[in-house]
């Protein structure tokens, strides 16, 4: 069990989209995270309270989370004093990195020598199944983009909370580190053989009743050249009725491989429909999730206006517009 509060660790990364899980707890825990530490150089300001972990463990926090996902998802040698810091002070480690805790020597000395406990949630203590693709009761939305790092968590966990409002019996369903750290479950897909995504996408979201409705976390893109083969079986093994297109109006190129631009959105939304329906044949976009926290709320409300009569679907921000048109179109028959 992940002991919480927590104090968040940004370590020395330099840009936002590196600290999602940072960003993702601070905004989906309220109360829940009580200051952050980073060091020298750190170019991420969550806003909060800048804790040692001393001070953290004195107002009451039990863990030091890793905020951020460095490109590779290894944790570089550079932030070891800190981890063994917070160990000192009386914090657990929780970690959503591809490299374990334990499988570093002095965190996982120090960590046996005071009892304290490392959590390495990207790593299934389970074996999943090959995909079956056969087709399965309840209903499924699925969010999906343009690229990595644009709010596709954000949309599933304002549309779960949404359907919850009007009464839909609801699950958000995570399948990245910082979702499972929110939902307290979940499966890190990326961190799976390739062969068992769609069998643990299968596996995340079961048979239901037919009212019932997963909210599905997305990972990658389909037109990223690394992460492509996480989100193509995601998509395969979730099989959605539904999906959410999420955009970043503002970017150009895709983060971390700057030489693809980012494809249109129309693009996005025919490529993601056509690989949903090998398992669905049914599968439709029923909204356009838009990432405007870098724009005025009057420049947002007319490009979302625009992207509404261009595609036919609802678009909205899911920090800062109603989503009813959405839940409407989503449970149209």
């Amino acid at each position: 069990m992940i002991q919480k509060p927590y104090l968040v660790f940004l370590g020395d990364v330099a840009t936002e989209p590196l600290a999602k899980t940072a960003f993702g707890v601070r905004d989906w825990l309220p109360g829940e995270v009580l200051g952050q530490s980073r060091r020298p150089g750190c170019g991420v300001d969550l806003g909060l309270p800048e804790l040692t972990p001393e001070q953290a463990a004195q107002q009451g926090a039990r863990s030091l989370l890793i905020g951020v996902a460095p490109i590779g998802g290894a944790i570089p040698l550079s932030w070891i004093p800190s981890l063994l810091a917070a160990l000192e002070a009386g914090l657990d480690l929780v970690s959503g990195l591809h490299t374990r805790l334990s499988d570093i020597a002095p965190v996982r000395e120090t960590a046996s020598r005071l009892g304290r406990a490392l959590h390495d949630v990207r790593h299934a203590d389970r074996v999943f199944p090959i995909a079956t693709g056969g087709k399965r009761s309840g209903k499924r939305l699925l969010t999906v983009g343009a690229d990595c790092a644009l709010g596709k968590k954000y949309a599933a966990l304002a549309i779960a909370r949404a359907l919850e409002a009007q009464g839909v019996d609801t699950d958000f369903r995570a399948t990245g580190q910082t979702g499972i750290m929110i939902a307290g479950q979940g499966v890190a897909i990326d961190a799976l053989v390739a062969d068992f995504i769609a069998g643990a996408a299968e596996t995340l979201s079961p048979d239901a009743a037919d009212d019932h409705w997963d909210i599905i976390e997305g990972q990658g893109s389909l037109f990223h050249p690394a992460y492509a083969g996480v989100t193509l079986g995601l998509i395969h093994g979730s099989q959605p009725d539904a999906l959410v297109v999420c955009h970043d109006p503002l970017r150009k190129v895709l983060h971390s491989h700057a030489g693809y631009p980012i494809a249109s959105l129309q693009t996005v939304i025919d490529r993601n429909t056509e690989a949903a329906r090998l398992t669905n044949p049914a599968a439709r976009v029923v909204g356009v999730s838009l990432n405007t926290s870098r724009m005025g709320p009057a420049e947002a409300d007319s490009l979302m206006a625009e992207l509404e009569d261009r595609h036919g679907v609802p678009c909205f921000d899911p920090m800062r517009s109603s989503l009813r048109p959405l839940i409407e179109r989503m449970l149209q028959p």
